[in-house]
């Protein structure tokens, strides 16, 4: 059986160790082969991408240009399943807010959007704390339904069955429930197009767009390698997508 290239996207701003282990984890019993690359035919020659991201997106701009693979990269994107991760996903939008002017920083500009900044200015929690920022922790993520259906990577992700959860209660998380999954950010994907959003997450009563796609693009805001079995699961999809 033919093994199908992953290429994890190496520029020098990404959490790549975590990424490739659980890459790898997830791809077990899968004809898959997975490498971390910095070489830009690498990336041209894989027949999946994943675009990770941590840091500034000005920082994380800048060093994908400086490692010559943002080309490729877009390439890459214009025709193969691509899944970007955390910043790896807002340098998917045409800008942020975040960048070292006031001006911000332009992204790749494969989906119309920006990113903006949390701003809970005057705004409290139910316990009367304020919000913090960055966001960190585990939050919930509510799968976007369009024209009926919902995004093939959100396919059997749900959380762990507590103890004692009956196999019912399983399948209704399954189907329509609100997986947990791990985030850090201080700034948040706001898209031009409603049918971008594949999953929605609230934060400082702030609901915004927490995963991304469109054709043959998929990316989170969250972190799935952090995210134990349901972030496992969506990488297993990815691996297996075919748009």
């Amino acid at each position: 059986m033919t093994s199908t290239s992953v290429a994890i996207v190496d520029y020098g701003m990404g959490n790549l160790r975590s990424v490739a282990q659980a890459v790898l984890h997830a791809a077990q019993g899968l004809p898959v082969s997975v490498a971390v690359t910095s070489q830009p035919q690498a990336v041209r020659d894989a027949a999946r991408l994943i675009l990770p991201g941590q840091g500034a997106m000005g920082d994380c701009m800048a060093a994908l240009r400086a490692s010559g693979l943002q080309e490729a990269v877009l390439q890459a994107a214009a025709s193969k399943p691509l899944l970007g991760i955390c910043v790896g996903m807002q340098m998917l939008l045409e800008h942020s807010a975040e960048g070292h002017t006031a001006a911000g920083t332009p992204g790749l500009a494969l989906l119309p959007g920006e990113v903006l900044k949390f701003d809970f200015a005057g705004r409290r929690a139910p316990d009367g704390s304020a919000y913090k920022v960055p966001q960190m922790g585990w939050n919930r993520v509510r799968p976007c339904t369009h024209s009926g259906v919902r995004h093939t990577l959100w396919e059997g992700v749900r959380n762990p069955p507590a103890p004692g959860e009956s196999g019912a209660a399983g399948a209704e998380e399954a189907d329509g429930g609100e997986p947990w999954f791990y985030f850090v950010h201080s700034y948040y994907a706001c898209c031009a197009r409603a049918e971008d959003v594949a999953g929605q997450t609230e934060y400082g009563g702030l609901r915004f767009a927490s995963a991304i796609a469109r054709g043959n693009l998929f990316a989170t805001q969250f972190h799935p390698e952090k995210s134990a079995e349901q972030g496992l699961r969506l990488f297993r999809n990815f691996l297996r997508w075919n748009p």
